[in-house]
């Protein structure tokens, strides 16, 4: 090998469809920003390919990957170490290689109060919050969400034992609790509504109760598009103080995966910034 000869780490979001994914121009965003040498890839793996392909990767000299739909429960099982953020959630987004081992960490909750609490000035404190949807980034984001000490955390789902699951789990940390989604307690409204279905992605008409939403209640979608999402039309149409989209979400989590990585935390707002500009 020459001395002039320069070894580019590899990265990669792994996730399945993952066409639509901004990480490889994040990342990419980031290592100019902090003088990193590396290359960050899209790689669409089917569920039943998800063992051989992270395999393969860490195999050929892959340093680490983050794990998107519908991945996130799955890759637990090939971890050999898990943080305790990926344990209590169950979930896991972030891979790092580190010899012959899998390391497994989850940076969905503390990139989504780090957008809520540091970019758009949301109180999580005693607030009521109501999360629709219970998968993989639902996991990700209640337990962050209950050190925060919110009055009141609710999770409603198309099947309330999908919700009832995820708030069992949570119980010991805090108020969480279940329910469907025509069964969603409207006696006030709520402060916050996070959306974590699918609705975003599939265009789908989302079905959440208008009664749910006052003047004072701040939407967010976790789900990002180049146009609003459905939820966030219906979040405006049904009167909320605001609906945001999570573009902040995406970008913090991004950072504290590269932070893990490269030892090195990015600016995130110049990058939040640019990639809405070119959205």
């Amino acid at each position: 090998m020459s001395e002039a000869t320069v070894i580019i780490d590899r990265y990669g979001v792994m996730g399945y469809p993952v066409s639509h994914s901004r990480s490889p121009v994040i990342h990419r965003l980031f290592a100019l920003q902090t003088g990193q040498e590396m290359r960050y890839e899209l790689l669409q793996v089917t569920p039943e390919k998800l063992e051989t392909a992270v395999r393969q990767f860490q195999r050929t000299g892959g340093k680490g990957l983050n794990v998107t739909v519908p991945h996130k429960r799955a890759v637990l099982d090939l971890c050999d170490l898990l943080s305790e953020r990926a344990a209590t959630a169950g979930a896991v987004n972030t891979l790092s290689f580190r010899g012959s081992e899998i390391h497994g960490e989850n940076t969905d909750g503390i990139g989504l109060l780090r957008d809520l609490n540091v970019n758009l000035g949301v109180p999580v404190q005693r607030s009521s919050i109501l999360i629709l949807g219970a998968g993989g980034a639902t996991r990700g984001i209640v337990g962050p969400l209950l050190e925060m000490q919110p009055r009141v955390l609710r999770i409603a789902n198309r099947t309330v034992d999908k919700a009832q699951i995820i708030a069992d789990h949570f119980e010991r940390y805090g108020p969480v609790s279940a329910c469907g989604f025509d069964e969603v307690p409207v006696s006030e409204p709520y402060d916050l509504i996070i959306n974590a279905t699918s609705a975003g992605v599939r265009g789908e008409a989302p079905p959440y109760p208008e009664a749910a939403v006052s003047d004072n209640t701040f939407c967010y979608d976790l789900s990002y598009g180049l146009s609003p999402t459905p939820f966030s039309t219906w979040a405006r149409e049904a009167g909320a103080a605001k609906s945001v989209m999570g573009w902040g979400m995406l970008v913090e989590q991004a950072a504290e995966s590269f932070e893990i990585w490269r030892g090195i935390r990015p600016d995130t707002a110049p990058v939040l910034k640019q990639i809405q500009i070119n959205a």
